[in-house]
């Protein structure tokens, strides 16, 4: 049996939002139970020039979004990137999970030679379907997961490794 796109990227991707999504929730609660301010976490940063913790939520939830939508040439969602509390970035990861339940299993078949175009500020990057899956879309989903995660531990917040993955 062969493992298709959808199931290496689809799937993956909500169940690391919904990892996600509990170690925000932690990370509220640390925020609620210190006293400290949840704008702290939420521009928590590694370093000045890498992007905050809502950047790091905003960046997942595009590259699984666009994941679904340049490989399953589905309808895409507009998300405006205006996210500035806890409760915006779980909305963010609720619509994000939302979207990719709806994209059909289906829709990534038989594209894994498919040509995808990657348009950044400074460049244009073609792949085909399975090297944007495999080489682009998830490694940058995690990037950005583990990124946020580290932002999260970093401001003192209690996660560790089980929270990243998940319980099965």
């Amino acid at each position: 049996m062969s493992v298709t796109l959808y199931q290496v990227s689809v799937p993956v991707f909500i169940r690391g939002f919904d990892n996600l999504s509990a170690i925000l929730e932690k990370g509220r609660r640390f925020a609620t139970e210190s006293g400290l301010d949840e704008k702290d976490l939420l521009e928590a940063r590694l370093f000045p020039d890498m992007g905050n913790l809502i950047a790091q939520i905003q960046r997942a939830s595009d590259t699984a979004k666009f994941a679904a939508v340049r490989v399953g040439q589905v309808e895409s969602v507009s998300m405006e990137d205006d996210e500035t509390s806890l409760d915006d970035l779980q909305a963010r990861i609720a619509k994000t999970v939302a979207f990719l339940k709806s994209v059909p299993e289906t829709s990534m078949d038989g594209r894994d030679d498919a040509m995808v175009e990657l348009k950044t500020r400074d460049s244009v990057r073609h792949f085909t379907a399975r090297d944007y899956v495999l080489g682009f879309a998830v490694p940058n989903f995690y990037f950005h997961a583990t990124t946020a995660y580290a932002l999260l531990r970093h401001k003192g917040v209690p996660i560790g490794k089980l929270d990243f993955l998940g319980r099965p």
